[in-house]
């Protein structure tokens, strides 16, 4: 029955948690990666994590802490090719300018890139992205400014949209 219970919880958290490794990893495979180590640590404390009745939160820390750890210990370098020119067309533009902020996200360190995505993707407050990361509520406050001024350098043409999710 148990296995049954962590068998529902991973199918139905699959896609979530699948999108947000994608952000954090800026690769499909890594990503894929990132999902099994974290469905792994979770299943293998399943018992206790059921009973304390947070799974997704602590299914999301495991998700972020692996992403540092993998970080770490691979020190990958990240691609600093130029973003392709825009295109004419709204729905080219929209893809131009993801792409521009999928390689600006790429050159965060882990810790901002998974500050910005619990913020600003998974619309967490402070004091829940603080939680989920394990640290205080001004670490993620000065790793977010951090964050959105490195992004406003290495992406000035995303400037307005940078400010924009400031607002939101």
């Amino acid at each position: 029955m148990k296995d049954d219970d962590f068998s529902e919880f991973a199918a139905s958290r699959l896609g979530r948690l699948s999108r947000i490794a994608f952000l954090l990893t800026g690769d499909h495979h890594g990503a894929e990666d990132l999902v099994q180590s974290t469905l792994e640590k979770v299943a293998e404390h399943w018992k206790r994590v059921s009973r304390m009745g947070s799974p997704d939160a602590y299914a999301r820390r495991i998700l972020y802490n692996e992403h540092v750890s993998v970080w770490r210990r691979t020190r990958l370098e990240t691609s600093t090719d130029t973003p392709p020119e825009p295109a004419a067309g709204d729905e080219a533009e929209a893809v131009v300018r993801r792409l521009m902020l999928r390689r600006a996200l790429a050159k965060l360190t882990p810790r901002q890139r998974a500050v910005v995505v619990l913020r600003f993707y998974e619309d967490l407050s402070v004091t829940d992205a603080a939680h989920a990361l394990g640290c205080s509520e001004g670490t993620v406050k000065s790793q977010t400014s951090l964050a959105l001024t490195r992004l406003r350098q290495l992406a000035p043409e995303l400037g307005d949209f940078s400010r924009e999710v400031v607002l939101t």
